[in-house]
């Protein structure tokens, strides 16, 4: 059981959006509600990135730049080989906060267009990218790294894409997809 990971992986996500719904009220400073939306934002990035995900789903995934300047993809999953009940509300709490906020943000991004507050524009594709490269970042994982997402396309739309992978297991006993050879 981790109940502070589940608590951080929620709070930084919901304080985001409701600072952004309510920030007005509260302050008439764009400059204070923009930081304020950014670093929380930026927090729940890192800390699903680097920890939530890990703890909760036993996902991880980042970018390594070899000797020669290449950029690597790595996409860790941990075997794990039953789940209790209470990881599986977890991992189930991991999810949904994973797929509804950028959902949200999306929401928000129309209303702004629409709204023409296009000052709050660039605050919300900050929130958009942020949310939506942890969530392709996990999805990676999940499936297997880039060529079970390949086979997954190409299953639905006829087509085939070959892709170069490096899978290794390390010694903690987890699994690591990385594309390998090109960008």
């Amino acid at each position: 059981r981790h109940p502070l990971a589940t608590f951080f992986h929620l709070f930084f996500r919901v304080s985001a959006i409701v600072t952004y719904l309510f920030c007005d009220w509260f302050s008439n400073s764009f400059v204070a509600c923009f930081v304020t939306i950014l670093l929380l934002l930026s927090f729940d990035f890192w800390s699903v990135k680097n920890v939530t995900g890990r703890l909760l789903v036993g996902l991880r995934w980042w970018n390594q730049i070899d000797e020669d300047g290449k950029s690597h993809w790595v996409f860790e999953a941990k075997r794990v080989p039953t789940i209790a009940a209470s990881t599986e509300a977890e991992a189930r709490i991991f999810w949904l906060g994973l797929i509804i906020c950028p959902v949200i943000w999306t929401m928000f991004f129309f209303s702004t267009l629409f709204s023409l507050k296009l000052k709050w524009l660039a605050l919300v594709i900050a929130g958009i990218s942020l949310q939506t490269a942890n969530l392709y970042g996990y999805v990676h994982c999940k499936l297997g790294g880039q060529k079970t997402i390949s086979r997954v396309t190409s299953r639905l739309f006829g087509t085939d894409v070959p892709k170069r992978q490096s899978r290794r297991i390390s010694e903690d006993g987890t699994e690591e997809h990385g594309k390998t050879g090109t960008r």
